[in-house]
Protein backbone atom coordinates (compact mmCIF):
# COMPACT_ATOMS: atom_id res chain seq x y z
CA UNK A 1 0.00 0.00 0.00
CA UNK A 2 1.37 3.44 -0.99
CA UNK A 3 1.99 5.72 1.98
CA UNK A 4 1.05 9.29 1.13
CA UNK A 5 3.11 12.04 2.66
CA UNK A 6 1.95 15.68 2.79
CA UNK A 7 2.48 17.71 -0.37
CA UNK A 8 6.01 19.12 -0.42
CA UNK A 9 8.05 21.00 -2.98
CA UNK A 10 9.12 17.71 -4.55
CA UNK A 11 9.72 18.37 -8.25
CA UNK A 12 7.94 18.37 -10.58
CA UNK A 13 10.76 19.27 -13.00
CA UNK A 14 13.44 17.61 -10.86
CA UNK A 15 11.77 15.31 -8.30
CA UNK A 16 14.66 15.05 -5.85
CA UNK A 17 13.98 14.87 -2.09
CA UNK A 18 16.15 17.70 -0.76
CA UNK A 19 14.71 17.32 2.73
CA UNK A 20 15.70 13.65 2.84
CA UNK A 21 19.21 14.53 1.65
CA UNK A 22 19.50 17.19 4.36
CA UNK A 23 18.24 14.94 7.14
CA UNK A 24 20.30 11.86 6.34
CA UNK A 25 22.77 10.96 9.13
CA UNK A 26 25.60 10.57 6.60
CA UNK A 27 25.51 14.30 5.85
CA UNK A 28 25.62 15.98 2.44
CA UNK A 29 29.08 14.77 1.52
CA UNK A 30 32.82 15.18 2.02
CA UNK A 31 35.72 16.84 0.28
CA UNK A 32 39.30 15.54 0.28
CA UNK A 33 41.32 16.43 3.38
CA UNK A 34 43.93 18.23 1.29
CA UNK A 35 41.24 20.72 0.16
CA UNK A 36 40.14 21.54 3.70
CA UNK A 37 40.40 25.21 4.59
CA UNK A 38 40.35 26.42 0.98
CA UNK A 39 38.37 29.62 0.45
CA UNK A 40 35.36 29.76 -1.84
CA UNK A 41 33.55 32.99 -2.69
CA UNK A 42 29.82 33.37 -2.08
CA UNK A 43 28.37 36.51 -3.66
CA UNK A 44 25.21 37.56 -1.84
CA UNK A 45 24.16 37.18 1.80
CA UNK A 46 20.57 36.20 1.10
CA UNK A 47 18.94 32.83 1.71
CA UNK A 48 20.87 31.00 -1.03
CA UNK A 49 24.23 32.47 -0.06
CA UNK A 50 23.97 31.93 3.69
CA UNK A 51 22.54 28.40 3.42
CA UNK A 52 25.17 27.35 0.87
CA UNK A 53 27.89 28.98 2.96
CA UNK A 54 26.73 27.15 6.08
CA UNK A 55 26.82 23.74 4.37
CA UNK A 56 30.17 24.38 2.65
CA UNK A 57 31.64 25.40 6.01
CA UNK A 58 30.50 22.10 7.51
CA UNK A 59 32.43 20.30 4.74
CA UNK A 60 35.62 22.09 5.78
CA UNK A 61 35.77 24.88 3.19
CA UNK A 62 36.06 28.58 4.01
CA UNK A 63 33.11 30.42 2.44
CA UNK A 64 33.87 34.14 2.15
CA UNK A 65 30.62 36.07 1.84
CA UNK A 66 30.31 39.22 -0.29
CA UNK A 67 27.31 41.52 0.17
CA UNK A 68 26.67 44.69 -1.81
CA UNK A 69 24.08 46.25 0.49
CA UNK A 70 22.01 44.64 3.23
CA UNK A 71 22.44 41.23 4.83
CA UNK A 72 19.40 39.02 4.17
CA UNK A 73 18.72 39.76 0.51
CA UNK A 74 14.98 39.66 -0.12
CA UNK A 75 14.35 38.17 3.29
CA UNK A 76 14.27 41.69 4.64
CA UNK A 77 12.66 42.37 8.00
CA UNK A 78 12.73 46.11 8.69
CA UNK A 79 12.12 47.27 12.28
CA UNK A 80 10.08 50.38 12.97
CA UNK A 81 11.90 53.20 14.70
CA UNK A 82 11.60 53.00 18.46
CA UNK A 83 10.07 49.52 18.35
CA UNK A 84 12.90 47.20 17.34
CA UNK A 85 10.84 44.01 17.70
CA UNK A 86 7.97 45.33 15.56
CA UNK A 87 8.85 44.68 11.93
CA UNK A 88 7.72 45.11 8.35
CA UNK A 89 8.44 42.13 6.09
CA UNK A 90 9.53 43.89 2.91
CA UNK A 91 10.43 40.76 0.97
CA UNK A 92 9.38 37.20 1.67
CA UNK A 93 6.73 37.19 4.38
CA UNK A 94 4.68 33.98 4.00
CA UNK A 95 6.18 30.54 3.81
CA UNK A 96 4.16 27.46 2.82
CA UNK A 97 4.65 24.37 4.94
CA UNK A 98 5.45 22.45 1.76
CA UNK A 99 8.83 24.23 1.74
CA UNK A 100 10.53 21.44 3.64
CA UNK A 101 14.06 22.50 2.70
CA UNK A 102 13.50 25.94 4.19
CA UNK A 103 11.78 24.61 7.30
CA UNK A 104 14.71 22.23 7.85
CA UNK A 105 16.70 25.30 8.86
CA UNK A 106 13.82 27.05 10.63
CA UNK A 107 13.26 23.98 12.80
CA UNK A 108 16.96 23.35 13.34
CA UNK A 109 17.34 26.89 14.68
CA UNK A 110 14.28 26.59 16.92
CA UNK A 111 12.47 29.47 15.18
CA UNK A 112 8.75 29.96 15.79
CA UNK A 113 6.23 30.30 12.97
CA UNK A 114 2.51 31.07 12.99
CA UNK A 115 -0.28 30.93 10.39
CA UNK A 116 -0.18 33.88 7.99
CA UNK A 117 -3.36 36.02 7.89
CA UNK A 118 -4.26 35.25 4.28
CA UNK A 119 -7.77 35.89 2.96
CA UNK A 120 -10.54 33.57 4.17
CA UNK A 121 -8.26 31.83 6.69
CA UNK A 122 -8.80 31.50 10.45
CA UNK A 123 -5.60 33.51 10.96
CA UNK A 124 -7.17 36.48 9.18
CA UNK A 125 -10.41 36.15 11.15
CA UNK A 126 -12.42 37.85 8.45
CA UNK A 127 -11.99 39.05 4.88
CA UNK A 128 -13.47 41.90 2.87
CA UNK A 129 -13.54 41.75 -0.93
CA UNK A 130 -14.17 45.08 -2.61
CA UNK A 131 -14.57 45.06 -6.40
CA UNK A 132 -16.03 47.80 -8.58
CA UNK A 133 -17.34 49.53 -5.46
CA UNK A 134 -19.25 46.46 -4.23
CA UNK A 135 -18.10 45.11 -0.86
CA UNK A 136 -18.52 41.60 0.58
CA UNK A 137 -17.68 40.50 4.13
CA UNK A 138 -16.75 36.87 4.75
CA UNK A 139 -15.26 34.66 7.41
CA UNK A 140 -14.99 31.68 5.05
CA UNK A 141 -15.45 31.05 1.33
CA UNK A 142 -19.05 29.91 1.79
CA UNK A 143 -20.03 33.40 2.94
CA UNK A 144 -19.28 34.90 -0.48
CA UNK A 145 -21.84 35.21 -3.31
CA UNK A 146 -22.21 32.20 -5.66
CA UNK A 147 -20.08 33.85 -8.37
CA UNK A 148 -16.96 33.46 -6.23
CA UNK A 149 -17.61 29.77 -5.65
CA UNK A 150 -18.22 29.33 -9.36
CA UNK A 151 -14.83 30.90 -10.09
CA UNK A 152 -13.05 28.58 -7.64
CA UNK A 153 -14.84 25.52 -9.01
CA UNK A 154 -14.03 26.53 -12.59
CA UNK A 155 -10.32 26.83 -11.85
CA UNK A 156 -10.24 23.42 -10.17
CA UNK A 157 -11.96 21.99 -13.23
CA UNK A 158 -9.45 23.71 -15.54
CA UNK A 159 -6.55 22.17 -13.63
CA UNK A 160 -8.07 18.74 -14.03
CA UNK A 161 -8.91 19.22 -17.70
CA UNK A 162 -5.55 20.60 -18.79
CA UNK A 163 -3.09 19.04 -16.32
CA UNK A 164 -4.45 15.76 -14.91
CA UNK A 165 -4.06 17.57 -11.64
CA UNK A 166 -5.45 15.01 -9.18
CA UNK A 167 -3.16 12.27 -10.50
CA UNK A 168 -0.18 14.62 -10.49
CA UNK A 169 -0.89 15.69 -6.91
CA UNK A 170 -1.18 12.06 -5.85
CA UNK A 171 2.23 11.34 -7.40
CA UNK A 172 3.78 14.29 -5.54
CA UNK A 173 2.29 13.10 -2.25
CA UNK A 174 3.64 9.59 -2.86
CA UNK A 175 6.99 11.00 -4.02
CA UNK A 176 6.64 8.80 -7.06
CA UNK A 177 9.27 10.40 -9.27
CA UNK A 178 8.59 8.12 -12.23
CA UNK A 179 4.87 8.88 -12.21
CA UNK A 180 5.48 12.61 -11.75
CA UNK A 181 7.71 12.74 -14.81
CA UNK A 182 5.27 10.60 -16.79
CA UNK A 183 2.56 13.24 -16.30
CA UNK A 184 4.64 16.43 -16.00
CA UNK A 185 7.13 16.10 -18.83
CA UNK A 186 4.47 16.16 -21.60
CA UNK A 187 2.91 19.22 -19.91
CA UNK A 188 6.20 21.10 -20.28
CA UNK A 189 6.04 21.07 -24.07
CA UNK A 190 2.28 21.61 -24.09
CA UNK A 191 2.23 24.67 -21.80
CA UNK A 192 5.66 26.32 -21.89
CA UNK A 193 4.66 28.62 -24.74
CA UNK A 194 1.13 29.32 -23.51
CA UNK A 195 0.08 31.83 -20.89
CA UNK A 196 -1.79 31.52 -17.65
CA UNK A 197 -4.64 33.50 -19.22
CA UNK A 198 -4.77 31.08 -22.15
CA UNK A 199 -5.01 28.18 -19.69
CA UNK A 200 -8.00 29.81 -18.02
CA UNK A 201 -9.89 31.00 -21.07
CA UNK A 202 -9.37 27.81 -23.11
CA UNK A 203 -10.82 25.58 -20.39
CA UNK A 204 -14.34 24.27 -20.82
CA UNK A 205 -15.30 25.40 -17.33
CA UNK A 206 -14.40 29.05 -17.91
CA UNK A 207 -15.72 29.13 -21.48
CA UNK A 208 -19.16 28.42 -20.06
CA UNK A 209 -18.89 31.39 -17.68
CA UNK A 210 -18.93 35.13 -18.22
CA UNK A 211 -16.08 37.59 -18.63
CA UNK A 212 -17.02 38.80 -15.16
CA UNK A 213 -15.96 35.41 -13.76
CA UNK A 214 -12.53 35.71 -15.40
CA UNK A 215 -12.26 39.27 -14.15
CA UNK A 216 -13.03 38.25 -10.57
CA UNK A 217 -10.53 35.40 -10.85
CA UNK A 218 -7.87 37.92 -11.89
CA UNK A 219 -8.70 40.34 -9.09
CA UNK A 220 -9.31 37.88 -6.25
CA UNK A 221 -8.09 34.54 -7.53
CA UNK A 222 -7.58 31.80 -4.95
CA UNK A 223 -5.23 31.31 -2.02
CA UNK A 224 -3.43 34.59 -1.36
CA UNK A 225 -5.30 36.84 -3.75
CA UNK A 226 -5.58 38.02 -7.35
CA UNK A 227 -3.66 36.54 -10.25
CA UNK A 228 -4.08 39.05 -13.06
CA UNK A 229 -0.46 40.19 -12.66
CA UNK A 230 0.56 36.64 -13.61
CA UNK A 231 -1.79 36.27 -16.57
CA UNK A 232 1.05 36.91 -19.13
CA UNK A 233 3.37 34.33 -17.52
CA UNK A 234 4.05 30.84 -18.80
CA UNK A 235 1.42 28.50 -17.36
CA UNK A 236 4.17 26.18 -16.14
CA UNK A 237 5.07 28.82 -13.57
CA UNK A 238 1.55 28.74 -12.14
CA UNK A 239 1.14 24.99 -12.30
CA UNK A 240 4.19 24.53 -10.09
CA UNK A 241 2.73 26.92 -7.51
CA UNK A 242 -0.58 25.04 -7.48
CA UNK A 243 0.92 21.57 -7.51
CA UNK A 244 3.46 22.17 -4.72
CA UNK A 245 0.93 24.07 -2.57
CA UNK A 246 3.19 27.11 -2.45
CA UNK A 247 0.13 29.33 -2.22
CA UNK A 248 -1.45 27.27 0.59
CA UNK A 249 -0.95 26.65 4.32
CA UNK A 250 1.42 29.57 4.69
CA UNK A 251 3.10 30.73 7.89
CA UNK A 252 5.18 33.71 8.96
CA UNK A 253 8.32 33.70 11.08
CA UNK A 254 7.91 35.29 14.50
CA UNK A 255 10.47 38.05 14.94
CA UNK A 256 11.00 38.43 11.19
CA UNK A 257 12.27 35.98 8.59
CA UNK A 258 15.57 37.83 8.26
CA UNK A 259 16.40 36.53 11.73
CA UNK A 260 16.60 32.99 10.29
CA UNK A 261 19.64 34.03 8.25
CA UNK A 262 21.20 35.97 11.13
CA UNK A 263 20.82 32.93 13.34
CA UNK A 264 22.31 30.64 10.68
CA UNK A 265 25.19 33.09 10.20
CA UNK A 266 26.02 32.73 13.89
CA UNK A 267 25.10 29.07 14.22
CA UNK A 268 27.91 26.90 15.56
CA UNK A 269 27.93 23.61 13.67
CA UNK A 270 30.01 20.45 13.73
CA UNK A 271 32.50 20.86 10.91
CA UNK A 272 35.16 18.90 9.15
CA UNK A 273 38.53 20.62 9.67
CA UNK A 274 37.30 23.66 11.63
CA UNK A 275 37.55 23.73 15.44
CA UNK A 276 34.59 23.57 17.82
CA UNK A 277 32.75 26.88 18.01
CA UNK A 278 33.12 27.69 14.32
CA UNK A 279 30.34 29.58 12.56
CA UNK A 280 30.04 31.43 9.27
CA UNK A 281 30.40 34.63 11.27
CA UNK A 282 33.69 33.58 12.89
CA UNK A 283 35.10 32.38 9.55
CA UNK A 284 34.29 35.79 8.07
CA UNK A 285 35.72 37.83 10.95
CA UNK A 286 32.25 38.82 12.15
CA UNK A 287 31.18 40.61 8.98
CA UNK A 288 30.77 40.15 5.24
CA UNK A 289 33.05 41.53 2.57
CA UNK A 290 31.68 44.38 0.46
CA UNK A 291 30.40 44.55 -3.09
CA UNK A 292 31.93 42.21 -5.66
CA UNK A 293 32.64 44.22 -8.81
CA UNK A 294 34.59 41.74 -10.96
CA UNK A 295 34.86 37.99 -11.48
CA UNK A 296 37.65 36.71 -13.72
CA UNK A 297 39.65 33.58 -14.50
CA UNK A 298 43.17 33.80 -13.10
CA UNK A 299 46.50 32.45 -14.36
CA UNK A 300 46.34 29.46 -12.00
CA UNK A 301 43.04 28.32 -13.50
CA UNK A 302 41.00 29.40 -10.51
CA UNK A 303 38.80 32.48 -10.17
CA UNK A 304 39.53 35.96 -8.86
CA UNK A 305 36.90 38.16 -7.25
CA UNK A 306 37.63 41.86 -6.92
CA UNK A 307 35.68 43.91 -4.39
CA UNK A 308 34.60 47.54 -4.46
CA UNK A 309 37.86 48.64 -2.84
CA UNK A 310 39.98 47.04 -5.54
CA UNK A 311 41.07 44.09 -3.41
CA UNK A 312 41.43 40.90 -5.48
CA UNK A 313 41.11 37.46 -3.87
CA UNK A 314 41.64 34.07 -5.50
CA UNK A 315 39.26 31.12 -5.15
CA UNK A 316 38.89 27.58 -6.37
CA UNK A 317 35.14 28.17 -6.79
CA UNK A 318 32.67 31.05 -6.80
CA UNK A 319 28.95 30.90 -6.03
CA UNK A 320 26.86 33.75 -7.46
CA UNK A 321 23.46 34.25 -5.82
CA UNK A 322 22.64 37.80 -6.93
CA UNK A 323 19.91 38.69 -9.42
CA UNK A 324 20.99 37.54 -12.88
CA UNK A 325 20.81 40.97 -14.55
CA UNK A 326 23.49 42.25 -12.18
CA UNK A 327 26.00 40.05 -14.01
CA UNK A 328 25.75 42.37 -17.02
CA UNK A 329 25.26 45.62 -15.12
CA UNK A 330 26.75 45.77 -11.62
CA UNK A 331 29.40 43.02 -11.75
CA UNK A 332 32.00 42.79 -14.51
CA UNK A 333 32.10 39.10 -15.39
CA UNK A 334 34.52 37.62 -17.91
CA UNK A 335 32.29 36.63 -20.82
CA UNK A 336 34.13 33.34 -21.29
CA UNK A 337 32.99 32.08 -17.87
CA UNK A 338 29.52 31.27 -19.24
CA UNK A 339 28.41 29.80 -22.55
CA UNK A 340 26.61 32.25 -24.80
CA UNK A 341 23.38 30.28 -24.46
CA UNK A 342 23.60 30.67 -20.70
CA UNK A 343 24.26 34.39 -21.07
CA UNK A 344 21.10 34.57 -23.17
CA UNK A 345 19.13 32.88 -20.38
CA UNK A 346 20.60 35.09 -17.64
CA UNK A 347 19.97 38.31 -19.53
CA UNK A 348 16.51 37.45 -20.90
CA UNK A 349 15.13 36.40 -17.53
CA UNK A 350 12.16 38.62 -16.82
CA UNK A 351 11.59 40.01 -13.33
CA UNK A 352 8.30 41.23 -11.90
CA UNK A 353 7.75 44.43 -9.94
CA UNK A 354 6.36 44.55 -6.40
CA UNK A 355 5.66 47.29 -3.85
CA UNK A 356 4.66 47.23 -0.19
CA UNK A 357 3.62 49.98 2.23
CA UNK A 358 3.59 49.34 5.99
CA UNK A 359 2.58 51.44 8.99
CA UNK A 360 2.88 50.76 12.70
CA UNK A 361 -0.26 51.42 14.73
CA UNK A 362 -0.87 51.75 18.46
CA UNK A 363 -2.88 48.52 18.77
CA UNK A 364 -4.92 46.05 16.69
CA UNK A 365 -7.90 48.41 16.57
CA UNK A 366 -9.29 46.65 13.50
CA UNK A 367 -10.65 43.96 15.83
CA UNK A 368 -12.92 46.48 17.58
CA UNK A 369 -16.59 45.75 16.79
CA UNK A 370 -18.26 48.19 14.45
CA UNK A 371 -21.92 49.30 14.56
CA UNK A 372 -22.90 46.14 12.65
CA UNK A 373 -21.06 43.87 15.09
CA UNK A 374 -18.38 43.02 12.58
CA UNK A 375 -14.68 43.94 13.03
CA UNK A 376 -13.94 47.53 12.04
CA UNK A 377 -11.59 46.25 9.31
CA UNK A 378 -10.64 42.90 7.79
CA UNK A 379 -7.99 41.44 5.55
CA UNK A 380 -8.89 43.24 2.31
CA UNK A 381 -8.68 42.35 -1.37
CA UNK A 382 -9.67 45.10 -3.76
CA UNK A 383 -9.28 46.46 -7.26
CA UNK A 384 -8.24 49.81 -5.75
CA UNK A 385 -4.60 50.93 -5.41
CA UNK A 386 -4.02 48.93 -2.25
CA UNK A 387 -4.88 45.54 -3.86
CA UNK A 388 -4.03 43.55 -0.70
CA UNK A 389 -4.13 44.81 2.91
CA UNK A 390 -2.93 42.61 5.79
CA UNK A 391 -3.12 43.02 9.57
CA UNK A 392 -0.57 41.78 12.13
CA UNK A 393 -1.37 41.59 15.84
CA UNK A 394 1.89 41.42 17.82
CA UNK A 395 0.22 40.61 21.12
CA UNK A 396 -0.92 42.53 24.21
CA UNK A 397 0.86 45.74 25.04
CA UNK A 398 2.76 45.91 21.75
CA UNK A 399 2.17 48.04 18.65
CA UNK A 400 0.52 46.31 15.72
CA UNK A 401 1.36 46.52 12.01
CA UNK A 402 -0.72 47.04 8.89
CA UNK A 403 0.55 46.22 5.43
CA UNK A 404 -1.59 48.90 3.83
CA UNK A 405 -0.76 47.77 0.32
CA UNK A 406 0.93 44.84 -1.39
CA UNK A 407 0.82 45.16 -5.17
CA UNK A 408 2.58 43.81 -8.25
CA UNK A 409 3.44 44.86 -11.79
CA UNK A 410 1.32 47.77 -13.07
CA UNK A 411 -0.17 48.43 -9.64
CA UNK A 412 3.35 48.56 -8.17
CA UNK A 413 4.59 50.86 -10.94
CA UNK A 414 1.81 53.34 -10.18
CA UNK A 415 3.57 54.03 -6.89
CA UNK A 416 7.15 54.04 -8.11
CA UNK A 417 7.63 57.83 -8.33
CA UNK A 418 6.22 58.52 -4.87
CA UNK A 419 7.75 58.65 -1.42
CA UNK A 420 6.41 56.92 1.71
CA UNK A 421 4.06 59.70 2.82
CA UNK A 422 2.34 59.91 -0.57
CA UNK A 423 2.04 56.12 -0.72
CA UNK A 424 0.37 56.04 2.68
CA UNK A 425 -2.04 58.80 1.64
CA UNK A 426 -3.02 56.88 -1.50
CA UNK A 427 -3.58 53.71 0.52
CA UNK A 428 -5.60 55.48 3.20
CA UNK A 429 -7.72 57.17 0.56
CA UNK A 430 -8.59 53.77 -0.93
CA UNK A 431 -9.29 52.12 2.43
CA UNK A 432 -11.44 55.03 3.63
CA UNK A 433 -13.77 54.35 0.71
CA UNK A 434 -14.07 50.71 1.74
CA UNK A 435 -14.36 51.49 5.46
CA UNK A 436 -16.09 54.87 5.74
CA UNK A 437 -16.00 56.26 9.23
CA UNK A 438 -12.95 54.25 10.36
CA UNK A 439 -10.20 56.67 11.42
CA UNK A 440 -7.00 54.77 10.61
CA UNK A 441 -4.83 57.88 10.78
CA UNK A 442 -5.14 58.50 14.51
CA UNK A 443 -3.74 55.05 15.24
CA UNK A 444 -0.55 55.42 13.14
CA UNK A 445 2.74 55.70 15.02
CA UNK A 446 6.15 56.65 13.67
CA UNK A 447 7.17 56.66 10.03
CA UNK A 448 5.92 54.31 7.31
CA UNK A 449 8.18 51.71 5.73
CA UNK A 450 7.93 51.14 1.99
CA UNK A 451 9.71 49.22 -0.73
CA UNK A 452 9.73 49.08 -4.53
CA UNK A 453 12.06 46.25 -5.45
CA UNK A 454 12.46 47.36 -9.05
CA UNK A 455 13.98 50.65 -7.83
CA UNK A 456 16.70 48.91 -5.81
CA UNK A 457 19.96 48.79 -7.77
CA UNK A 458 20.85 45.49 -6.10
CA UNK A 459 17.67 43.72 -7.19
CA UNK A 460 16.10 45.45 -10.22
CA UNK A 461 12.85 43.63 -9.53
CA UNK A 462 11.10 41.48 -6.97
CA UNK A 463 11.23 37.98 -8.44
CA UNK A 464 11.34 36.14 -11.74
CA UNK A 465 8.18 35.67 -13.77
CA UNK A 466 8.92 33.34 -16.68
CA UNK A 467 7.31 34.31 -19.96
CA UNK A 468 6.09 31.80 -22.54
CA UNK A 469 9.07 30.09 -24.14
CA UNK A 470 11.37 30.58 -21.15
CA UNK A 471 11.53 26.93 -20.05
CA UNK A 472 14.74 26.37 -21.99
CA UNK A 473 16.33 29.39 -20.32
CA UNK A 474 15.30 28.13 -16.89
CA UNK A 475 16.67 24.68 -17.70
CA UNK A 476 20.06 26.13 -18.66
CA UNK A 477 20.33 28.15 -15.45
CA UNK A 478 19.02 25.49 -13.08
CA UNK A 479 21.16 22.72 -14.57
CA UNK A 480 24.38 24.76 -14.65
CA UNK A 481 25.62 23.11 -11.43
CA UNK A 482 26.20 19.93 -13.50
CA UNK A 483 29.61 20.91 -14.87
CA UNK A 484 31.39 17.68 -15.81
CA UNK A 485 30.72 18.22 -19.52
CA UNK A 486 31.51 21.94 -19.54
CA UNK A 487 34.82 23.15 -20.99
CA UNK A 488 37.42 23.87 -18.31
CA UNK A 489 37.09 27.62 -18.91
CA UNK A 490 33.46 27.52 -17.72
CA UNK A 491 33.88 25.39 -14.60
CA UNK A 492 34.08 26.55 -10.99
CA UNK A 493 31.50 29.34 -11.11
CA UNK A 494 28.04 28.33 -9.86
CA UNK A 495 24.59 29.92 -9.72
CA UNK A 496 21.90 29.84 -7.03
CA UNK A 497 18.85 31.80 -5.89
CA UNK A 498 15.11 31.65 -6.40
CA UNK A 499 15.54 33.29 -9.82
CA UNK A 500 17.63 30.30 -10.93
CA UNK A 501 15.01 27.88 -9.59
CA UNK A 502 11.78 26.56 -11.07
CA UNK A 503 9.82 28.32 -8.29
CA UNK A 504 10.66 32.03 -8.31
CA UNK A 505 9.33 34.22 -5.50
CA UNK A 506 9.49 31.31 -3.06
CA UNK A 507 12.40 30.84 -0.67
CA UNK A 508 12.32 27.09 -1.25
CA UNK A 509 13.72 27.73 -4.73
CA UNK A 510 16.66 29.59 -3.19
CA UNK A 511 17.24 26.72 -0.75
CA UNK A 512 17.15 24.01 -3.41
CA UNK A 513 19.45 25.80 -5.84
CA UNK A 514 21.83 26.58 -2.97
CA UNK A 515 21.99 22.85 -2.22
CA UNK A 516 22.56 22.09 -5.91
CA UNK A 517 25.50 24.50 -5.82
CA UNK A 518 26.86 22.87 -2.65
CA UNK A 519 26.87 19.53 -4.49
CA UNK A 520 28.49 21.19 -7.52
CA UNK A 521 31.25 22.88 -5.50
CA UNK A 522 31.88 19.73 -3.47
CA UNK A 523 32.28 17.74 -6.69
CA UNK A 524 34.44 20.46 -8.27
CA UNK A 525 36.75 20.18 -5.25
CA UNK A 526 37.06 16.42 -5.69
CA UNK A 527 34.48 15.45 -3.08
CA UNK A 528 31.48 13.14 -3.16
CA UNK A 529 28.32 12.15 -1.31
CA UNK A 530 28.04 9.07 0.85
CA UNK A 531 26.87 6.11 -1.29
CA UNK A 532 23.69 5.76 0.78
CA UNK A 533 22.82 9.47 0.52
CA UNK A 534 23.22 10.52 -3.12
CA UNK A 535 22.93 14.22 -3.86
CA UNK A 536 21.09 16.07 -6.62
CA UNK A 537 23.89 15.70 -9.13
CA UNK A 538 24.09 11.97 -8.48
CA UNK A 539 20.41 11.62 -9.43
CA UNK A 540 20.44 14.08 -12.33
CA UNK A 541 20.73 11.46 -15.07
CA UNK A 542 17.54 9.67 -14.06
CA UNK A 543 15.52 12.52 -12.50
CA UNK A 544 16.69 15.59 -14.43
CA UNK A 545 14.27 17.97 -16.20
CA UNK A 546 13.02 17.06 -19.65
CA UNK A 547 14.92 18.79 -22.46
CA UNK A 548 13.11 20.71 -25.17
CA UNK A 549 14.87 21.02 -28.55
CA UNK A 550 16.45 24.35 -29.41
Amino acid sequence: MTVLKPVTAFGPDFPFAYDDWLNHPAGLGRIPVERHGEPVAVIGAGAAGIIAGHELMKMGLRPEIYESAKFGGRLRSEPFEGAETVIAELGGMRFPVSSRGFYHYVDKLGMESRPFPNPLTPAAGSTVIDLEGETHFAREAGDLPPLYREVAQAYRAALEEHADFAALTLAVRARDAERIKQIWDPLVEKWDERTFYDFVTSSQAFRSLSFRHREVFGQVGFGTGGWDSDFPNSMLEILRVNLLELDDHQRYIVGGVESVLHRLWNEVAPCAHWPDGTSLSTLNGGGTLGRAVRIARNAQGGLTVTDQWGVARDYAAVLVTCQSHLLTTSVEVDEALFAQKLWMALDRTRYMQAAKTFVMVDRPFWNDPGPDGRPLMSMTLTDRNTRGTYFFDNGPGRPAVICLSYSWMTDALKLLPYGPEKRVELALSALERIYPGVDIRRHIRGNPICVSWEADENFLGAFKGALPGHYRYNHRMYGHFMQSELPAAQRGIFLAGDGISWTPAWVEGAVQTALNAVWGIMTHMGGACAPDNPGPGDRWADLGPVSLPD
